[in-house]
């Protein structure tokens, strides 16, 4: 509560609020009348509407839903963000995906919030977003810790011309084949296939090429 009461300003916080559903909007418009410190400084239901508002009204935070009629709510903020760099947008939405959360937060959203938060919860991240401080709701947080820790997909490590002799495994070609299609020696090509199944992991050409097709590592596949 102390730690609260010190991101209270004087003047009060003028939020935007964005959402296709008028009656978000207007309910989000009453909760912000709870609080002294906060105070509508306007809305929108596209995402044009928002950026070309925000512009002009110039708020403090802006709630952005992230599922708009004419662009995502990423969209929207990443534009806000790049026009406007001091409006702090707080990303309020029903998705919980991992990709969601990862588009907003690189779009320039400093929070991440599920419409199911208690309005104490919403007034005190808008207070702390307004004060340069991110607020995530627990299953935005799990999401990135989850993209955090998850292994990096198989062959990002493979160079151009690994990736070309993949490409020709994947046609079927043996060694000789791709020598002759390449232009270089058998040897050169035997390194080449070495390293791709060790970078891989994999233990044979079989096993190299349906984990190619699986991860889609060589174009028109």
């Amino acid at each position: 509560m102390k730690e609260e009461k010190q991101l209270m300003t004087d003047s009060p916080i003028r939020v935007f609020l964005v959402d296709d559903h008028a009656m978000v909007r207007r309910g989000l418009a009453v909760m912000l009348q709870a609080f002294d410190d906060l105070k509508l400084a306007g809305e929108a239901g596209t995402g044009e509407e928002a950026i070309r508002l925000c512009a002009e009204l110039k708020p403090d935070v802006a709630l952005m839903d992230l599922q708009l009629p004419d662009m995502t709510g990423a969209e929207a903020a990443r534009a806000i963000r790049q026009n406007n760099p001091e409006v702090k947008v707080i990303a309020l939405t029903s998705f919980k995906d991992e990709a969601w959360v990862q588009a907003a937060l690189q779009a320039g959203a400093i929070s991440y919030l599920l419409k199911d938060v208690s309005i104490d919860e919403l007034a005190a991240a808008i207070r702390a977003a307004h004060a340069g401080k991110s607020t995530l709701a627990p299953e935005a947080a799990q999401a990135l810790i989850h993209a955090a820790t998850r292994p990096p997909p198989p062959g990002g490590d493979l160079t151009d011309r690994e990736r070309e002799v993949l490409a020709l495994l994947v046609e079927g070609l043996d060694n000789a084949a791709i020598a002759a299609r390449l232009g270089v020696s058998r040897s050169t090509i035997k390194t080449h296939v070495s390293n791709i199944l060790s970078k891989l992991g994999v233990a044979g050409r079989t096993e190299a090429v349906a984990l190619a097709l699986k991860h889609g590592l060589v174009a028109n596949y």
